[in-house]
This record gives structure tokens, sequence and C-alpha cells, in this order.
């Protein structure tokens, strides 16, 4: 039987859906072209800093000087979906040589001017005409030094007709990325055009219900996504660095959720300067990001324990992120992905057990694919995922593979004394199908130097036959080979250093695997403990120690 929430759910997707639709069609009218002509600003108030962009960028093929290329070939190459995507967000121009002179690159944005200021949906696509616009407006010192008025007037033009579609969808707008990437671009837009302060102030207004909606009382996101953490913080950066550009008020309320973003991502940051794979996250190397904190001199207080869930524990070399949270609401749930109690393993500042990371930067079967319990190290019953994902087409149209049905954490507990470090909790996802709760405990041992974990199954009916895995997936690279005994398997993790893995049951094994993480599906290795649970209470006990 469908439940009231889930109705309505269906009901608002319907509405979006149709919604979107006759949109597009409006979009590609003349009279909406009409609707985003407005009075053009003479010139730039004042040009914000060009480097607040530059950790918006992670590219490296686009270093180019900018004289070397043909502008009247620039747009008219073949590229894949994904290249044009990024040639039209523009944030390629993080990366030119300033010392060139810019007239190349004047004649390959009017190029783009001509052919591209009516209507088409990937290049106005929300988050492209967001970064496309603050990427000319901070580059836009070097993209007017010695132009003329007309190319002046034009540029101006285009960027203000974009701004009016971003801000007459803002309403429309249900991605919580895409709505702070808008926020910022508006924001942007009315301190550097006295014409379009009330772009300035709109923005702000809706900063605050952001701040106030988003974030749990620690500075984490309700979507759970240490990806989410990182991008928000980015903007947030971004804001209140162009406000203070702009010698206006920082908001108190954006300094503070700032810090507090901070002392969070600080937290979580992991000994190889990333984010654990966590709810939606991605390979992210925070070394230029942390560089642009210290850039602009800003403090990050001593960080708190336990952000967004993400339980650590940490003794000389070994370090643990332990995942123990509730799933998020319905609503922020479209990068959940299905691992409560999985954990990220990192010794001597490498990383040796992951989970599969999120598919987003390769294709939506990836991303698909990455939100199952199988992709995490976790413990899976009967080869079904933790939780369920929405099924319906309209649905997922509107939000994203949104959960179905979600579960609490049960007995959450740290301990730390002189001979181990602890966390401990239980799941009961697997309550109702199968009448399971399941418990996991991960220690460091400090006496001996190793990692003990125990999952532990308790069933509350004995009328189902279930069958159980516990999957650690090993980081690309490193490679794993059993030892003659059965149970103990060496972990390679170069020429000079190797691990130990041993457990009581006697089904361990080596899978092949894939690794979501990057840019694009890479091959590795999962260690596999497998049986079959006949009893009431089934305990599965492993180690992780140092070869000697």
């Amino acid at each position: 039987m469908i439940s009231f929430k889930t109705a309505y759910y269906y009901i608002l997707a319907v509405k979006i859906n149709l919604i979107k639709f006759f949109k597009r069609i409006y979009f590609t009218t003349g009279l909406y072209k009409k609707s985003l002509i407005s009075k053009v600003p003479n010139q730039f108030f004042f040009f914000p800093n060009p480097f607040l962009m530059s950790f918006f960028s992670n590219y490296r093929k686009f270093a180019f000087q900018i004289n070397d290329l043909d502008p009247n070939s620039f747009w008219s190459k073949s590229y894949s979906k994904k290249e044009s995507r990024n040639l039209h967000n523009f944030l390629w121009l993080s990366s030119i040589d300033r010392k060139d002179d810019a007239s190349t690159l004047r004649k390959i944005i009017s190029l783009w001017n001509q052919n591209n200021l009516k209507y088409k949906s990937m290049v106005w696509e929300t988050s492209i005409i967001s970064k496309r616009i603050m990427s000319w407006i901070l580059n836009a010192d070097i993209i007017l030094k010695n132009s003329n008025f007309a190319f002046k007037r034009n540029f101006i033009e285009s960027i203000i007709i974009q701004t009016n579609h971003l801000r007459k969808n803002f309403k429309y707008e249900i991605d919580h990325q895409k709505k702070i990437e808008v926020i910022a671009t508006l924001i942007l837009s009315g301190l550097v055009f006295k014409e379009y302060e009330e772009n300035y102030e709109y923005s702000l207004n809706e900063l605050e219900k952001i701040i106030a909606t988003f974030f749990d009382e620690k500075g984490f996101p309700l979507t759970r996504s240490p990806n989410d953490l990182l991008n928000y913080t980015k903007y947030f950066l971004l804001i209140k660095e162009v406000i203070k550009d702009a010698q206006k008020y920082v908001p108190e309320t954006l300094e503070k959720m700032l810090e507090k973003n901070l002392e969070c991502l600080k937290q979580i940051t992991t000994p190889t300067n990333s984010l654990p794979l966590f709810n939606g996250s991605v390979e992210n190397d925070l070394t230029n990001f942390y560089d642009f904190i210290n850039h602009f001199k800003i403090k990050i207080k001593k960080p708190k324990i336990n952000s967004g869930n993400i339980h650590i524990i940490k003794n000389k070399k070994d370090v643990i992120y332990f995942e123990a949270g509730d799933p998020p609401m319905k609503n922020y749930s479209s990068c959940y992905q299905s691992g409560p109690l999985s954990f990220e393993y990192f010794f001597d500042d490498q990383k040796i057990i992951t989970n599969s990371g999120f598919g987003i930067n390769i294709s939506n079967k990836a991303r698909f694919l990455s939100r199952f319990t199988s992709s995490q190290s976790a413990l899976c019953l009967n080869d079904t995922s933790i939780v369920g994902f929405e099924t319906s087409k309209m649905m997922n149209k509107a939000y994203g593979f949104l959960i179905k049905r979600d579960f609490k954490i049960l007995n959450l507990e740290h301990k730390n004394d002189s001979n181990k470090v602890q966390v401990e909790a239980g799941h009961n996802a697997y309550l109702k199908n199968f009448g399971c709760i399941h418990n996991r405990s991960l220690s460091i041992d400090k006496i001996n130097n190793k990692i003990v974990g125990q999952d532990k199954l308790i069933r509350k009916k004995l009328d189902t036959k279930i069958k159980y895995d516990i999957r650690f997936h090993l980081y690309p690279g490193i490679t794993a080979v059993q030892t003659i005994g059965g149970n103990t398997l060496l972990i390679q993790i170069n020429k000079n250093k190797a691990l130990m893995f041993s457990t009581n049951e006697k089904s361990l094994k080596i899978e092949k695997s894939i690794f979501f993480g990057g840019q694009k599906v890479l091959d590795n290795y999962c260690i596999l403990i497998s049986g079959i649970m006949n009893d009431d209470e089934k305990t599965i006990n492993w180690e992780i120690m140092k070869k000697i």
C-alpha cells in the first residue's frame, strides 16, 4: 500500500516534471529571450580577486596560452558531452596565462555570445551558467583590458541576460548544490554592478534560508555528504571574500556557519589530504584548498569529534573513519550511499581499505551502482542493499534516486583506555526483511599495534535462510594474496610494506572489484568473508596487523 508521504512526493514529482517540460518550451521562444533583456551597466564597480575561482577548477589539460588558440575553430570542434560542458562553463579561465594578450579570449567569448544567447538546454543548464558567469566576472579584469566599447557592452549585457535567467528560475530549483551556485552568482552580480544591487539583497536572504535549513547544529550538511560540505564551504568562502572586497559587512550567520564548516572539514580530512568516501563523496585532493585557506590567513579552530556522524579512531600510524549515522531525510537523500557501519582504514598515511566512492564524475550507471551496499566496506545480507532506492522514473527524474526506507543506528559507543581505542554501533536496517540486527565493533589495539574488528548478527526470527557477505574494498593499486592456511591474507602495500588480514571464518576470498571515486572506473580488489547464518547469533572476528 502506498503511504501518504510517497503519494505526496509522487504528485509533487509530476508537478515538477511538467513545470520543467513547459518551461523548456517557453525558454526557446523570442518572448522569453526578450524578457531577459534589461538595463546594461556601463562598467564594473570593482574587479573581484580572480584567485577566488582557482580552487573550483581542477583543470590541468586546459592549462594553456590563449594566444596559441584559433578562436574561429574553438567552438566548432567535436567534443564529448563532458568536454563540451567543461568548455561552456569557462572554469578553464583560471588556467590561462594572464600575461597573454586577451584579444583571442575576447574573440572566443564574442563567438560564444553570437551562438548561445538563445536558450540551449545544455549550455543554459543551471550549474554551467552559474560557473560561467562567476568565471567571467572573476576574470573580467583581464577580459576587458584594452577592449573596445562594443565588446565591453556586449560582454556585460550577456552577463545580465544570463543572470536574469537564474534569478527568474531560482524559486523552481530543488537541487541544493545548484542553489548555492546560483546564490553565489547573484551575489557577485549584485556587488560588481550597482544597478543590480537588488540581486545582492535577494541572494543574502536566500543564503540565510540555506544556512538555517541545510546544516545540522555542528555545521554538517543534512545530506550527510562530505562532498557537499566541501562544496558549500568553498562557495561560502567565495561569498565572504567577495563581500569583503566590495567593502561590505559580512553577515554574522555566514561567518559562524563558515567557521563550523571549516571545523567539520578539518576534522574529517584524511591523512592523504582527501575526504573519506561516504555518502556521495569523490576523491578530492584538498592541498590547493588548504593553500587557499592559508593564503587568506583563515584560522580553523581545533576540530571537534563526530562531524556528520563520521567517527574517527586513531593511534600512531593507524586511522579509521567509521560511518555510523541514520540516513538523511528523503528530500536530502539523492546522493546517499547505502553503507552504514562501513569504514575506511589508513596505515602510515596510505589508504588501505576504502569504499568504492560515488560515480557522479563517471556516468549515471556508475553513480547508481556505487550507491549499493556491496560497493561499501560493510556487511550485506542475501545480496541486498541496506536501504531501498526509488524506482519510479517520474520520481527519479524530478529528484534523483531518493531512498524509500530508512533505519536507525543503535548503541553507538566510544571507548579509549590504555589498551585500545574503540568505536562500536549497530543498525536495524535488516530487521524487517531478515529479522536481524547488525552490530560492528572496530578497535585499535595499542599494545599489539593491530586492528581488531567484530561483526555480530543477532537474529530475532529463525524462519529465513540468511547468506552474509562482508566486503573490505582495497584501495586501487593495493593487492592481496591468500596464504596456505586459507583464513589469512597478505595485503601488499609496496615492496617493503605489507599487512596481514586474518579471520576466524573459513570462507575468506579475494574478489575483483571496481572503484568509482575518481574520473573513471578503476579496477581494484576486495576481501570477502561470506557464509550462511543458521543459528540465532553469528559473530565474525577479523584482524589486520603489520607483517613482521
